[in-house]
């Protein structure tokens, strides 16, 4: 798989491509924008020829210039064409379309990408690339229309945001991140070495080894006794919330000849491990004396990773899970399928990734699905295509094992289940040709009669699998038969399994003469009926193999009137010990009236597991600023945002509503609040990395941490007591002390801990902020710690440029003011250039 954020045209590719975002004040909803294609080659291009590429923004009808069409063909698959018959392309000639699209486009992740050209004579689509993309430099296109109220996050706003960040004194500032119940260090070191003896007692073979391959990172030897490290299993003296898993807790006593860890279970062992780990991060083996002792808050404690929009490796998996166990997470929601692919491998069912796991347009005579995200026509090269075999995924599974991560596989259903009903529909196909019509129907996903018309939110017209089949429900139990034989095979348990179920657009089924059929013979008068007893299924078949059900937040809520409104409310549950389940409480964008659904479900006794757009979503852009990567249809998450978010009480510290406005105080007064019975229902918290911009392992990174860390402070660490504080002022106060020792540790020692070999992981950098004022270039840093470096002399700046220590008065001589982030391995941020006519470029 290719390992690059953007997909580059070839020198060699016959169409180059700019586009430009015109003005998102030009019409209510819809933005008008501009492609430029340029046939460089020396050859014209025959008639019949079209672009097509991906966008998640819908082109207005009738809204493209006059000789062109782009046609919509499915998901976020558009097709430019001309209208003109006979009409070829010269050679040197460019061709300038512009178009309307819906709602805005305000940064790099809404301009259209993956763009590839279809000869009209029959040859093979040839990749151009994603687009040059005109900087986004004037207000009506950094802007969501007149109603958009967030400030842009350019250099001159991220100083004044920053200028409340101060420096604090290392002795200020926490060692261990999730900060501990008890933390205690004298001045005293201890030394370790690669040498240093393990004593561990039966049970910790594998928290041994891994405490062993952490050690063989330091120095042969130094001077003086090393001391040696005791693992033990026993009764730990902590004061831990309510609901804390007892295993979990661990003390960590260090001593100059000695580090004594006892954990409450082999989990607590290996938690001590990683705060030992993160003490020893420096790599010089010397640690202080002292002694530590945590529990954590919550028991789940997780982070979702999409692989299904674009693959990720088995070591791009294997990366973040030893950046999760680090921090303490002890969930991995492994997020498989959904309309753009299918990752697991069932042997039985060659076509889910024989075809569900390859994106493009296909040259071999093999059916693929389309290219999605920008992932291009070229089907091997494509960020979209990969699986797991079933070796990879049980090397993910140990690995997760061994650190204390339980993986929670997901596949999605009913909805967001295209690339299942594709590669089902070609079995179908093959077996039927081949005279096998039994065989043929055996694991069939769609009705062939469905006349339903829908568009779900990706704009997919087919992607709802037929609930009305009892070939459904074979497929389901072959799917989790093959998941179940290779956790055996790997020795972990499978606990749960995630079915998905979020997002099924209105009007599926209403069209199925299956559906309708079983509605009729049941007795069923709505469709809310259909989906519960496919839900009952799903839970049964799970049961049959030993394992419990979990789903999106929509699998628990349905449809009622309230007070004369169309509410979500929650379903019955099972009675105790009847089959409930997991719930994944996700949409309570502010504003948008559905905030407190995830209290009103464990007010109804529902399990819950916060997964919060607004503060929980890392695939979403962290700032306002045209360069930075993700979606904001939810508003921007930054690392703070993730930080302050309190999971008992989300009013506390409410967020604004996704265009940047407040949300009513009697809004904020109406919201349910959690009971005591409510409160015993959230199980924790979970970050969620979707996939759609996540093109490659790098950008993987730079969405996951350091809010990866931020999510783990809140997941264990104890309540810090903001929303117990009435007066909203004192409150923000404290909030904003907390958020400055908390971006202390950061920028002092968690980043640094990251760039540590082996790991090395690929976090953001914030670009600085930066002014020209008071006649002196200024700039600073949100994350205190983190060296800032410069050049005036026009040039880029790299680690060996002058170290920022102040302002730098500005003089005749200084060409540009340039600077940028760097961390302790020489990585950088984006560059911020200021010009001394006072305006900033990044």
């Amino acid at each position: 798989m290719p390992n690059t954020d953007r997909i580059d045209a070839a020198p060699e590719a016959p169409v180059a491509v700019s586009w430009e975002c015109i003005s998102n004040m030009a019409r209510e909803n819809a933005f008008a924008a501009r492609l430029t294609l340029h046939n460089r080659s020396e050859q014209p291009i025959a008639a019949g020829w079209a672009v097509c590429f991906n966008t998640c923004r819908k082109v207005v009808p009738g809204s493209v210039a006059p000789g062109y069409a782009i046609d919509h063909i499915n998901g976020d698959l558009f097709r430019l064409s001309a209208t003109a018959p006979g009409a070829g392309w010269p050679a040197g000639a460019a061709l300038v379309i512009t178009y309307d699209a819906q709602f805005w486009a305000i940064s790099m992740t809404d301009a259209p990408l993956g763009f590839y050209l279809v000869p009209g004579d029959g040859g093979r689509a040839a990749d151009l690339g994603d687009p040059h993309i005109v900087p986004f430099a004037r207000p009506e296109q950094r802007h969501r229309g007149a109603l958009d109220r967030t400030p842009l996050a350019d250099a001159a706003g991220r100083y004044v945001e920053n200028s409340s960040a101060s420096l604090l004194a290392p002795e200020h500032v926490g060692r261990i991140t999730p900060r501990p119940l008890v933390a205690q260090f004298g001045d005293v070191a201890c030394t370790l070495t690669r040498r240093t003896s393990i004593v561990f007692s039966e049970g910790l073979s594998g928290e041994a080894a891994l405490l062993r391959a952490m050690l063989d990172q330091l120095p042969d030897q130094a001077d003086g006794a090393a001391a040696r490290i005791l693992l033990d299993i026993a009764a730990v003296d902590v004061a831990a919330s309510a609901g804390s898993p007892a295993h979990e807790a661990y003390q960590l006593d260090i001593e100059p000849g000695a580090v004594r860890i006892r954990g409450a279970g082999a989990h607590g062992v290996f938690n001590a491990i990683q705060s030992l780990r993160q003490l020893l991060a420096n790599g010089s083996g010397a640690l202080p004396t002292g002694r530590v002792a945590d529990a954590p808050r919550f028991a789940y404690r997780g982070m979702m990773l999409d692989v299904a929009r674009h693959f990720a490796s088995k070591e791009t998996v294997m990366r973040l899970l030893d950046c999760m166990a680090l921090y303490k997470l002890n969930r991995f929601h492994f997020h498989l399928t959904d309309d753009e692919g299918w990752r697991f491998a069932v042997p039985a069912l060659p076509e889910l990734t024989a075809i569900g796991a390859r994106r493009g347009v296909a040259t071999d005579g093999q059916a693929c699905l389309p290219p999605s995200f920008g992932s291009g026509a070229d089907v091997e090269r494509s960020a979209g295509s990969g699986h797991y075999s079933a070796a990879d995924f049980v090397a993910i599974l140990r690995y997760a094992h061994a650190r204390h991560i339980e993986v929670i596989p997901e596949f999605n259903l009913p909805g967001h289940a295209r690339a299942a009903v594709v590669a089902m529909r070609a079995r179908h196909d093959r077996l039927r040709a081949a005279g096998d019509v039994d065989g043929a129907e055996r694991y069939l996903l769609d009705d062939a009669g469905d006349r339903s018309v829908y568009e779900s939110v990706q704009l997919w017209h087919d992607n709802v699998i037929c609930i009305a089949l009892p070939s459904v429900d074979r497929f389901i139990d072959a799917v989790v038969a093959e998941l179940v034989a290779l956790y055996r095979s790997a020795g972990v348990p499978l606990r749960t399994v995630h079915t998905g179920g979020d997002e099924v657009p209105a009007g599926a089924w209403l069209g199925s003469p299956r559906c309708q059929a079983l509605m009729a013979a049941r007795g069923w008068t709505g469709i809310a009926a259909l989906r519960s007893d496919f839900l009952a299924r799903c839970r049964a078949i799970l049961a049959r193999h030993g394992v419990a059900l979990a789903g999106w937040e929509e699998t628990a809520l349905e449809h009622q009137l309230v007070d004369g409104r169309d509410r979500l409310v929650p379903r019955p549950q099972p009675a105790a010990g009847g089959g409930g389940m997991l719930v994944y409480a996700w949409n309570n964008a502010w504003g948008w009236g559905q905030e407190d659904g995830a209290y009103r479900l464990a007010n109804a006794g529902c399990q819950v597991v916060l997964a919060n757009c607004a503060n929980l979503y890392f695939d979403l852009a962290q700032a306002k600023d045209p360069d930075e990567p993700g979606y904001y249809w939810c508003g921007f998450v930054s690392v703070r945002d993730a930080f302050v978010f309190c999971p008992l009480d989300m009013v506390a510290t409410a967020g604004t509503e996704p265009m940047g406005g407040p949300v009513p105080p009697q809004a904020l007064a109406a919201m349910t609040r959690l009971d005591a019975g409510g409160m015993a229902c959230i199980v924790g918290i979970q970050g969620q990395l979707w996939g759609e911009n996540a093109r490659s392992r790098e950008r993987i990174e730079y969405l996951a941490a350091p809010r990866l860390i931020a999510l783990a402070e809140r997941a264990w660490a104890s309540d810090p007591g903001w929303s117990a504080i009435g007066d909203a002022h004192l409150r923000a106060a404290r909030i904003a002390c907390d958020w400055n020792e908390f971006a202390n540790r950061l920028g002092q020692r968690d980043l640094a801990r990251l760039d540590a070999s082996p790991l090395a992981y690929g976090y953001r950098l914030p670009p600085p902020g930066a002014v020209l004022a008071d006649d002196a270039y200024r700039a600073n840093v949100a994350l205190p710690g983190l060296a800032l470096h410069y050049t005036i002399d026009g040039s880029e700046p790299d680690a060996h440029s002058a170290r920022y220590a102040g302002p730098v008065p500005a003089a005749p001589a200084i060409v540009a003011f340039r600077v940028a982030t760097f961390d302790t391995r020489g990585r950088k941020s984006r560059t911020v250039t200021l010009e001394p006519d006072h305006a900033d470029y990044e």
